[in-house]
């Protein structure tokens, strides 16, 4: 199934029920009074976070959702019935903007948990609300209020602790199947990985995280090049960053790759670029064993961040760093489960 991490829709809630302009009418009961009922409530729209989900992709089909009317109320103090919620399942992890504004409305991040996007109108009152001691026989009665109708954009971030990034042919998909379960396709050409992957990462059987695996990221991608700007907004929730680089070419083609997915992360969001991230060098099997030392040094002096030498192909060196990935977020504020 294609992944869909983005949609537009447009939901409208219910409009309020009209009052009930009526008198009561009874053989032997002169002058009964007003008894027009009110209106009901009209229906709200909420989003539902569902744990079964993990995709947009139908709202792609679907954009526009309408909650139920409120009724119209009826003589005889009868109040019309409220029209029904409508209730729209999303993945878990789906933040919701107002298009209009760009407004962040607010986000699902756990199973069940509910947003309301549109709130239905108000009743109208009846006539019997306006009966007063100067006023036996009110004729006014009011019209519901309209719901609320907004343009909505929801975006989908893969809920994960640790995110791999690289230019493509970094060896990032190879990494995530050499670490976890998951299968991405694997192929020597760029941009293999066209969606996101998730893995969940089994330090032992007690400890365990998930890593997110997206696109490559391309110099200019910050202006719309390649795929994997499109999916960053996945990493914004990722605790720890593994940044893999291709070793295979040479220390300068190296570090010239690195710099430029720092500066795309950079030019992205720049919370995103000073995240926690550790670089990891990848295919040193292609790079002569006296040369490991000096491109390990030559990252360390140019970044300052620790540096992994891994075989991910292999899996050298693979499950060695998961471990030290796994200790640094147990030591994390609340995250001690991993």
């Amino acid at each position: 199934m294609k992944f869909v991490d983005e949609a537009i829709i447009r939901v409208e809630a219910g409009d309020g029920g009209r009052g009930c302009t009526s008198f009561r009418r009874e053989k032997f009961v002169p002058r009964g009074g007003p008894d027009g009922g009110d209106g009901g409530d009209g229906g709200s729209v909420l989003l539902e976070a569902d744990s079964a989900l993990n995709t947009l992709v139908d709202f792609r089909h679907q954009r526009r959702f309408r909650a139920g009317r409120g009724e119209d109320g009826r003589g005889r103090n009868c109040r019309g019935a409220n029209g029904p919620d409508l209730v729209l399942n999303v993945p878990v992890g789906t933040s919701v903007f107002a298009t209009e504004t760009g407004e962040r409305i607010g986000e699902l991040m756990a199973a069940g948990e509910r947003l309301e996007v549109a709130r239905g109108g108000r009743h109208g009152a009846g006539n019997a609300r306006f009966k007063s001691s100067t006023n036996r026989a009110p004729r006014r009665s009011t019209p519901g209020t309209a719901g609320e109708s907004r343009e909505l954009r929801l975006e989908l971030g893969l809920l994960a602790h640790v995110g791999l990034l690289g230019q493509p042919n970094a060896g990032k998909s190879t990494f995530l199947r050499a670490v976890s379960a998951a299968r991405p396709r694997v192929a020597d050409y760029p941009f293999t990985t066209l969606y996101p992957q998730l893995g969940v990462v089994l330090v032992d059987p007690l400890r365990s995280f998930v890593l997110a695996d997206i696109p490559g990221i391309i110099e200019g991608a910050a202006e719309g090049a390649g795929l994997g700007l499109a999916f960053l907004r996945h990493l914004m929730r990722t605790h720890l960053l593994l940044h893999l680089v291709d070793a295979s070419d040479g220390v300068e083609a190296a570090l010239a790759g690195a710099r430029a997915v720092v500066d795309e992360l950079e030019r992205y969001r720049p919370e995103l670029a000073s995240r926690e991230r550790w670089l990891v060098l990848n295919k040193m099997d292609l790079v002569p064993g006296p040369e490991h030392a000096a491109l390990r040094d030559a990252f360390r002096s140019e970044f300052g961040e620790p540096v992994h030498l891994v075989q991910a192909l292999a899996g050298k060196g693979c499950r060695e760093l998961c471990g030290e990935a796994m200790t640094w977020l147990e030591a994390l504020p609340g995250e001690g489960e991993g």
